[in-house]
């Protein structure tokens, strides 16, 4: 919203409510809102400003409407792929993975402690320079391939307090990434080379495990990476780091600091900790894997539970697509996977119908896939 509509409809002040169903149940937004939205992104200094500032209270713009209820059992033990096993073991593993609970971690992966640590560590230092050095960089609309700011999903921000700073790989007029802060280009660049690597050799053994040959969706890249920083919360029991939902993409790698505070549902419906280990990297299944394996593997849902009012997180995600994923580009259920025992589950769409789709929803459900789905007789 540009200064001149925002200052126009505060005036109007006839709090016309627009309504949208929330996973959390039914929330509102007013005019109010969305002057609180406007004024909040030109103070440009994010969530991180609002905790230096020494608030006490979580503010009523990033309120999650209820509090998030976790199941009182064990933390989730997250099936463990080692990739220095036989290729057989290794996609045997990741297989049952995918059809369980569609998350799993990789040990003995490749990249380097020091590539993932150095990359955790300047999205932490950018975050947390002072106000006059990250604030230039803050804009809610793209710099190129970069964005900088608290990313509102969906809209208003109830609930996800965090700063992320987005870097898109596949931007045609800025491939230099030269909008990248400097501070952090050189480890966030090393560190995309090494998972882009590993996300190839985690996606043979995903097409591997599902029968068809590790080439069957020809190239995969990682081409949008999001640094998520969330800081400390001086209330974790009325927000929420990241509302509930499911990736968008055919995978997703994930790295995350000692924090944790990352959660699952079960099948059960219960939501469980996945608890960092170090030196392991996750791996989550999204929909469009989801759909392409005609449901022979699960995109999982996930939150991020703040826990700590002492501590912040750091997390990093890079997310795995098709290198042919244009707008008009269509996938479906791999047709060696559709059977007469087994027909297909959703119909084909394309990335463009994929995308609308999500933005329309945001996080606002667990699956952005409803409406593909194939009636089945």
């Amino acid at each position: 919203m540009d200064p001149a509509t925002a200052r126009a409809s505060h005036r109007k002040r006839k709090r016309k409510r627009k309504r949208y169903d929330g996973q959390q149940g039914t929330a509102s937004v007013d005019d109010d809102d969305a002057w609180a939205v406007f004024r909040f992104h030109e103070s440009r200094g994010g969530i991180r400003a609002l905790v230096e500032s020494g608030i006490t209270t979580v503010p009523p713009l990033f309120l999650v409407p209820t509090a998030p209820v976790s199941s009182a059992a064990m933390n989730f033990v997250v099936p463990s792929v080692d990739l220095f096993l036989p290729r057989s073991d290794a996609v045997a593993l990741v297989r049952a993975a995918a059809r369980s609970s569609g998350i799993f971690q990789v040990t003995n992966h490749g990249v380097p402690a020091g590539t993932v640590d150095s990359a955790l560590s300047v999205v932490r230092a950018f975050n947390e320079q002072p106000f006059a050095a990250r604030s230039p960089f803050y804009s809610v609309s793209p710099i190129g391939a970069v964005t900088y700011a608290t990313i509102p999903i969906p809209r208003p921000m109830n609930g996800q307090p965090r700063d992320s700073l987005i870097v898109r790989f596949d931007h045609p007029r800025d491939h230099d990434l030269r909008n990248l802060p400097a501070a952090c280009r050189d480890s966030l660049l090393e560190y995309h080379r090494s998972l882009t690597r590993l996300g190839k050799e985690i996606a043979g053994l995903l097409l591997e495990g599902l029968g068809v040959g590790a080439e069957r969706l020809e190239q995969v890249e990682g081409f949008l990476m999001q640094c998520h920083y969330h800081p400390r919360c001086p209330e974790p029991e009325r927000a929420l780091g990241s509302r509930e939902h499911t990736d968008g993409d055919l995978f997703t790698v994930l790295s995350q600091d000692g924090v944790g505070e990352l959660q699952v549902r079960l099948n059960g419906g219960e939501w469980v900790d996945v608890a960092p280990v170090a030196g392991t990297l996750i791996v989550n299944i999204g929909d469009v894997l989801k759909v392409v394996s005609n449901d022979e593997y699960k995109s999982v849902e996930h939150r991020v539970v703040i826990k700590s009012a002492q501590e912040s997180r750091v997390s990093i995600a890079l997310f795995f697509n098709p290198a042919k994923h244009g707008r008009s580009d269509f996938f479906g259920p791999l047709p060696e996977l559709v059977t007469e025992e087994k027909p297909a589950r959703y119909r084909s769409l394309s990335w463009q119908q994929m995308l609308d789709n999500r933005t329309a929803l945001g996080h606002a459900k667990p699956s952005a896939l409803d409406q593909f789905r194939v009636t089945l007789n």
